[in-house]
């Protein structure tokens, strides 16, 4: 089976093409084509993802992708050709109804296709697989109307996909091996690696999604269905991550800034420097007295599963109004060292957090796996964490690498391929929803 993945839930605009053979041992699945723009450069100038910017860039990028990918995969007896195959006026006023809200979608999309007849096709693609939530709902249209377009042209059916659960589906794989599959404590997943198989999962298991747009515990009891046990009640965990960096005045992404600042106060690096900052702070009459910092942990002792980050968002922005009351008018900046301090102490609290939330929602449920997906899985600090957390447990540990851990559509095309695999029947007439839910 060869299923075309498409992912456009917030600023990544990525195009997958997997083919899968469930006649080998334990299915391999194996990557044709990958294509993804990140959008990060262009929005950390404003300090943050604008939805309509994230569409018109996505608008911008899906057809070159997807041509991109199908080069890329040798989809087709050759490159696409210069000669034009024409497609009808009623089809194409078909095409213009479905793109009509993307504005700029409708011409490239066109005159990409019109480069490919039906002589031109090695494969056929099998099923379309598109992200249609949860995520910008902007953002999320120009996805779920492209795989309509691409639908009705070359008569694709589609399988509509939750970005959250290909968070979770893609943390299942490990590098194909002929002969037999190997257990392994973590799974590791490199995109430059082509071909995979799924690892065989011990229910029940509990996965925790964090990402920019969400904290969640979810209870998974057999594959593909799921509980949601515990969800935040403001702030997911990226998000406060990118609102702490913007009061220490990090750039945007805040994330990796906060876990590479942190990094270095965990470690000493660089130590002159730091016992040099702190010999200036702590001997200053405008200074701090001591530089240590205790910040809230959120919810740890709520007696449920459940998040909030606001607070301690909060909390860090009263602490670096307080610093610069003790220093000099001079002096408006928090130093590297603070902001190393303060990074530091943050990330232990929010992952404190997590790795206690975790651990009570493996203990109730008897779980057996724990995995963790989204793009705040990255996070060096956590994955050690959580390896600890899942030894101690004496539970399995599943989480894909760093490459793999943030938006894009092998995971997309992985979570359609499982849903077709479960029984689930393609559709034509489905929105896009930004609020999309697990369950």
């Amino acid at each position: 089976m060869i299923i075309l993945g498409i992912e456009t839930s917030c600023d990544e605009t990525a195009i997958c093409i997997i083919e899968t053979d469930d006649n080998s041992p334990s299915s391999k699945i194996k990557i044709l084509g990958n294509q993804l723009y990140s959008q990060i450069a262009l929005h950390a100038q404003y300090g943050g993802v604008f939805p309509m910017m994230a569409k018109r860039e996505h608008i911008k990028n899906l057809t070159p992708l997807l041509e991109q990918c199908l080069i890329e995969s040798s989809f087709l007896k050759s490159n696409i050709k210069n000669q034009i195959s024409k497609i009808n006026e009623e089809k194409k006023e078909k095409i213009n109804e479905i793109l009509v809200r993307e504005q700029g979608l409708f011409e490239p999309f066109i005159q990409l296709v019109e480069k490919i007849d039906s002589t031109s096709w090695n494969k056929k693609i099998d099923v379309i697989a598109v992200t249609n939530g949860p995520g910008l709902e902007p953002a999320l249209w120009v996805g779920v109307s492209f795989a309509k377009a691409i639908s009705e042209i070359w008569d694709i059916p589609i399988i509509p996909t939750n970005h959250m659960e290909g968070h979770i589906v893609v943390a299942q794989l490990q590098q194909y091996n002929e002969s037999k599959v190997e257990s392994h404590k973590v799974i590791k997943l490199n995109l430059e690696t082509k071909s995979y198989q799924l690892k065989t999962i011990n229910y029940p298991a509990v996965a925790l999604l964090i990402s920019g747009g969400h904290t969640q515990l979810v209870l998974i009891k057999e594959s593909l269905k799921y509980e949601i046990i515990g969800n935040t009640k403001d702030d997911a965990i990226g998000e406060a991550y990118d609102k702490v960096a913007r009061i220490l005045g990090l750039p945007y992404p805040g994330g990796p800034e906060i876990s590479r600042l942190a990094d270095i106060a965990r470690n000493n690096a660089d130590l002159t420097q730091i016992n040099a900052e702190k010999s200036i702070l702590n001997n200053s009459t405008h200074g701090l007295p001591e530089l240590k910092f205790k910040l809230p942990r959120p919810m740890i002792h709520s007696g449920d599963l459940n998040f909030s980050f606001s607070g301690i968002k909060t909390a860090v922005l009263y602490l670096v109004k307080d610093i610069f009351q003790r220093q000099s008018a001079s002096s408006p900046h928090l130093s590297a060292t603070v902001q190393a301090e303060i990074a530091k102490e943050f990330e232990d609290a929010v992952v404190e957090v997590i790795v206690k939330k975790t651990k009570e929602a493996v203990e109730q449920y008897g779980a057996q796996t724990i995995i963790i997906g989204g793009g705040v899985s990255a996070n060096k600090k956590i994955r050690a964490d959580f390896t600890k957390l899942a030894e101690n447990l004496s539970v399995e540990f599943l989480v894909p690498e760093v490459s793999a851990s943030t938006d894009n559509a092998f995971m997309i095309a992985l979570a359609g391929y499982m849903n077709i695999k479960s029984g689930k029947l393609s559709q034509k007439d489905f929105k896009a929803f930004g609020n999309l839910s697990l369950q």
